[in-house]
């Protein structure tokens, strides 16, 4: 899905088809920061990807987001470098680029012929064959000859490419044993015929120890042919991406919606689903284990560009659209039934396992960087606007709805000022709801540096049964540290009192802690980077696991008030590209943001302004740098971290937020 204002790309594409005998299923994702959660999603149901850059820029700031996300899933991939025919165009930059920033091993498999708009074809180094592509209009890069390099023949291409090859070969040699017994043996890297090439770069794709990196001019379709036969002989099947979690289910059913779409033409839901293991029919009856409801499949179809061809069945390793599913949402894990649910996870209570984890394949949700209110414009269509916002968060779990218990209003949260606009955007001309977004604020989140200690006691009469608990909990700073569970912090005093604790209390405790947290004491944002730990536990005979829950968290807002938070702030890690001519006027510009430069580097004729700047300074910034440099500079912009504001940039951000100065 395009965004036609925004001339980007804001909607994973998935589609279906066959090359060379072989079924592809390729997802087109989007590259924009704001919808990094549509490449997170994608890319935990591939086998493999396509890192596609410009030739003339090499590795940019939104590029390392999706890197390290296709780390996460430990995806193998390929680099691909795009627009090879622009006069800045340069392998050597893209190399050096890729290495560097990426810490990966490229291995560079074709060499260009010619450069900028002189580019028509490529030199294959492992077959060590020149392809150049037709330039005539009509053929629009369907049509390429293919020749054998000959020493004699090709004086000017044939030196650098025969280096080349060597140089892959003695890459290769060192990354891949086999290869490296054959070189040995043959006492010789100039000639290892083009399989054994092809065996060990497919190795150490698949290993990840290195990439492949090919190049072409996807606009004119030259180089394209050979980035599919590269995706078929190097990239790994299906069979050979084997999941821990599918092994739990494997040989029965067992898939994940990655995403869903409301279509008008179909009218109803679409989920887009990959199949793991065993087979999905027509009709069929699953079991969705995130929600803990069955669902039954309506029809079964492959997605051919914007057509759906339907199909009775369907096996492992494909990527199909489902109708019919009521209640699934993006990251679901669907099973073939409850008792395999059911028995899967009693095998893992057995092995002391949790459940909550290894039984679902579900993807990572980045936390939202922005938020705003939302109104509907009167009360007769507020009913919509909320059938709206359920229907959209099933469709992207990286936007947050919560309602304001201190106002009332509707919060949405989201990826960013594009993303939270294209959300408006939606509700208005999808869901036919002329809603109203209230100014973006900047999502902060608060913490503490200080450890502290609180005992609360509770004794109290609910309805003629006294509820009595007495606990004492302690925290701790701890940086990166995302609460799951309270730890126990056993002394010579409390051993015998902590190892009485019952588990279902101990459920409780954990429940009231985590929802205490979820809104600190200065402006109600998430308390994170702290650690908190259980010293002492007593519960009353008939006290209700409700008042533990409630007294645990209590006790949290307690300690949070004695341990004066402060706000964390969103750093963002920003890289503009500029003219020479206007560098000074940008980084004054961003000296007055409270940005931070950490590198100004040379490409070509323009500056690459590498800087970290708080997001709150960032409102805007695409209209203001357009100004600053007549409409020449871009930039690019990924979360970097969140850093504790000095006392009077928060005190700036409390008044921002709650119109009223600190006391």
């Amino acid at each position: 899905m395009a965004h036609i204002d925004a001339g980007i790309t804001i909607t994973s594409a998935a589609i279906t088809f066959s090359w060379h005998e072989h079924r592809v299923n390729l997802v087109d994702t989007p590259g924009h920061v704001d919808f990094t959660m549509e490449v997170e999603r994608s890319l935990r149901v591939l086998d493999g990807a396509v890192a596609i850059f410009d030739a003339s820029a090499g590795v940019e700031a939104q590029s390392l987001t999706v890197w390290r996300q296709a780390d996460h899933y430990q995806v193998p991939r390929l680099c691909y470098l795009n627009k090879m025919d622009k006069p800045a165009a340069s392998l050597h930059m893209c190399r050096e680029s890729i290495k560097e920033k990426l810490h990966a091993t490229p291995l560079v498999l074709q060499y260009p012929v010619g450069q900028g708009k002189e580019f028509t074809g490529l030199v294959d180094l492992v077959h060590m064959c020149k392809m150049i592509w037709s330039q005539q209009s009509r053929d629009y890069g369907s049509k390429y000859e293919v020749h054998t390099l000959n020493k004699d023949g090709d004086d000017s291409l044939w030196d650098p490419s025969f280096l080349a090859r060597c140089e892959l070969t003695d890459q290769l040699a060192d990354l891949d044993n086999k290869l490296a017994e054959y070189v040995l043996e043959k006492e010789s890297i100039e000639n290892v015929p083009p399989p054994i090439l092809e065996e060990a770069i497919r190795r150490v794709t698949i290993n990840q120890t290195a990439v492949p990196v090919l190049m072409g001019s996807s606009y004119k379709n030259t180089g394209v042919q050979p980035l599919m036969n590269a995706v078929i002989s190097y990239l790994p099947s299906p069979q050979e991406r084997q999941l821990e979690t599918v092994a739990l289910y494997a040989p029965h059913l067992c898939a994940m919606a990655f995403k869903i779409v409301h279509d008008k033409q179909f009218g109803g839901i679409l989920t887009f689903v990959r199949i793991y293991s065993g087979h999905l029919e027509k009709g069929q009856r699953l079991y969705n284990i995130n929600a803990e409801q069955p669902e039954k499949v309506g029809r079964v179809m492959i997605a051919y560009a914007d057509t759906f061809k339907e199909i009775p069945t369907v096996k492992a390793g494909n990527i199909v659209v489902l109708t019919g599913l009521k209640i699934t949402s993006t990251g679901d894990t669907l099973v073939g039934s409850y008792s395999l649910a059911n028995n899967v996870k009693r095998k893992l209570l057995d092995d002391k396992r949790d459940p909550q984890t290894a039984m679902l394949l579900g993807v990572k949700v980045p936390e939202p960087v922005f938020f705003c209110s939302v109104e509907a414009p009167s009360t007769s269509q507020q009913k919509a606007l909320d059938a709206a916002l359920i229907q959209l968060q099933r469709e992207d779990p990286s936007l947050k709805v919560k309602v304001d218990q201190d106002t009332g209003q509707t919060v949405l949260s989201g990826m960013g000022e594009l993303h939270l606009d294209i959300i408006r955007d939606r509700i208005q001309k999808e869901f036919k709801v002329e809603a109203e977004l209230g100014p973006l604020q900047v999502a902060y989140r608060e913490t503490s540096r200080m450890s502290c200690t609180h005992t609360l006691d509770v004794n109290k009469m609910i309805s003629e049964m006294r509820q009595q608990v007495k606990l004492t909990l302690s925290i701790e700073p701890e940086c990166n540290y995302r609460f799951s569970s309270l730890e126990l912090a056993f002394s010579k005093d409390n051993l015998e009192n902590l190892h009485a604790i019952r588990h279902h209390h101990m459920s409780a405790l954990n429940r009231g802690v985590s929802s205490a947290l979820t809104s600190g004491p200065i402006l109600g944002f998430p308390v994170v980077d702290i650690k908190v730990a259980l010293n002492w536990l007593e519960v009353g005979r008939g006290t209700s696991e409700t008042i533990v829950a409630a007294a645990a968290a209590q006790c949290i807002h307690q300690l949070l008030q004695k341990a004066h938070c402060q706000l964390l702030e969103p750093i963002m890690e920003m890289e503009i590209v500029t003219d020479e001519e206007y560098t000074s006027r940008v980084l004054g510009d961003l000296s007055r943001r409270r940005g931070s430069v950490l590198q100004v580097a040379h490409r070509q004729d323009l500056r690459v302004i590498t800087v970290e700047c708080p997001l709150a300074e960032l409102m805007g910034y695409s209209t203001a740098l357009r100004t600053l440099t007549s409409g020449t500079a871009t930039f690019t912009m990924e979360l970097s971290d969140y850093r504790l504001m000095n006392l009077s940039d928060q005190a700036a951000a409390i008044e921002a937020i709650t119109g009223f100065a600190p006391q």
